[in-house]
């Protein structure tokens, strides 16, 4: 297993690099590249669907943004602790029939001492938005890695 930094035990700073590389990764909407931080094994709990392994966490991230088109998110560090970081997010996508979604959720998530991600659990509630009330439009300019929250 090639480690993935940073690594376990968290400090402020490297809680928060863990968090916009996650962030980063899920704007690039590849599932194949995004599931390389889970462990072959990870569990996760995302709303009401229960996952195990990379090759199930592919196939959902596949379907997910197949549903949730244009898709931008941002997370934000909430807390952290050893091998345990916790965040809040929100992301914005449009459906099929060009409705506009916000999304916001928590996220607990456990890392192996190689900094790949062994749990994930999600909750996530859903509410329509216009698209004149969108805050989210693509990943986050290089230059805000700050982290504020945009709520």
């Amino acid at each position: 297993m090639t480690p993935r930094p940073p690594l376990p035990p968290f400090d402020r700073e490297s809680a928060l690099k863990k968090v916009q590389a996650a962030e980063d990764a899920w704007n690039t909407r590849d599932p194949e590249h995004v599931a390389l931080a889970y462990t072959e094994d990870t569990v996760w709990r995302n709303r009401d669907t229960f996952l195990t392994g990379r090759a199930e966490i592919t196939a959902f991230l596949r379907e997910k943004w197949a549903r949730e088109l244009d898709y931008a998110l941002r997370k934000e560090l909430w807390s952290f602790q050893d091998d345990r970081i916790a965040v809040r997010f929100q992301y914005e996508f449009h459906d099929a029939t060009g409705q506009w979604w916000r999304a916001y959720g928590n996220e607990l998530w456990e890392f192996t001492g190689g900094g790949l991600m062994r749990r994930r659990e999600a909750s996530i509630n859903d509410v329509w938005i216009s698209a004149a009330e969108r805050r989210i439009s693509g990943p986050r300019p290089a230059g805000d890695r700050t982290l504020i929250p945009v709520w």
